[in-house]
């Protein structure tokens, strides 16, 4: 019985292993694509911001580490009970039902699971909360089913983004489903402020390289914020179900230097200075602001200098007056 549990034992090992071997070996085969899916791959989409990176640490080192351990130690549990314990190998079953060490343990150990999770759970949502002065903004707008965007700090209008045509995705060499005729162009480097909402249905702002996922609820505006690290196209989609033609509205946004993006911006009608000359504005209101206050108070003082004279001018007067 002894050697049967051995080797048990040696097997549950031993797939355990060829599991772990399998998987990282798959997922170092599989050639990761940046902003797109990676096909047979397993892994999350490399990331090309600040908080995908965060997120990847969350999943990869907090995460994954956690559930390997526990799923092994079920599984062993579970094996180990079904030989030990089956009829042939324990015929006289034990009379207690009851452990309290066991029951304490059982239950410390979650909570303390989970109260580790959270500390960097509640890290990585404030991370998405805490965003940095944006260098500009666009507003996404969910429509059944494509996207709109707008610029406001640019003054450049809404624009429609449709799903690139199949026989035009393919001519171009870009994804299919994935590719827009309109893209959202950002510089490269900069925090861009999303201002996500809808026209109709919910739809959901998702892009995965930059660990994005914002829902479009009409009648409401969320926000979220990336920072996009390296030049190229990123793709993502809605992923909200919102009707009949839910997989055909992409996302997609390329980022380029800023000074592609300042062409951009002015092939689009809009105003490439318009967030520095804005930005500049608002640093410099306060200043001004306080000048003329400070010439409106000189003014005040020196208008009431010449009405009213000094008291020692005044007393003599007075004084004059009364003989």
């Amino acid at each position: 019985m002894k050697s049967s549990l051995q080797g048990m034992r040696t097997l549950a090992a031993g797939a355990a292993a060829g599991a772990m071997t399998a998987f990282w070996g798959v997922q170092a085969l599989a050639q990761d694509l940046m902003g797109q899916p990676t096909p047979k791959g397993i892994a999350l989409q490399p990331a090309a911001a600040p908080l995908k990176h965060d997120a990847i640490f969350f999943h990869d080192v907090i995460l994954m580490p956690i559930i390997t351990i526990i799923t092994l130690f079920v599984a062993a549990l579970l094996i180990w009970v079904i030989f030990r314990y089956n009829a042939r190998a324990n015929p006289v079953p034990a009379k207690f039902s009851h452990n309290t060490t066991i029951e304490v343990i059982w239950t410390l150990v979650p909570v303390l699971i989970l109260v580790f999770i959270a500390i960097f759970s509640f890290r990585l949502l404030f991370t998405y909360h805490d965003m940095p002065r944006p260098d500009l903004t666009v507003k996404a707008v969910g429509y059944q089913w494509y996207w709109g965007y707008e610029y406001p700090d640019h003054e450049v209008g809404e624009f429609i983004s449709n799903m690139l045509p199949e026989d035009e995705a393919r001519a171009a060499g870009v994804p299919y489903l994935l590719a827009a005729n309109e893209p959202m162009v950002v510089p490269v480097g900069k925090t861009v402020r999303v201002l996500v909402t809808a026209a109709d249905v919910i739809h959901s702002f998702a892009m995965p390289a930059f660990g994005l996922k914002t829902d479009a609820i009409p009648g409401r505006v969320n926000e979220t914020w990336f920072t996009a690290e390296k030049e190229g196209v990123y793709y993502g989609q809605c992923s909200e179900l919102c009707g009949v033609d839910h997989a055909y509205m992409p996302i997609e946004i390329r980022v380029v230097s800023q000074a592609e993006f300042d062409a951009w911006v002015a092939s689009k009608g809009g105003n490439p200075a318009g967030l520095a000359a804005s930005t500049e504005a608002e640093a410099t209101a306060p200043a001004v602001a306080q000048t003329a206050t400070d010439a409106s108070a000189t003014e005040g003082v020196a208008e009431d200098a010449a009405v009213s004279p000094p008291p020692e001018t005044a007393a003599p007067a007075a004084a004059a007056a009364a003989n």
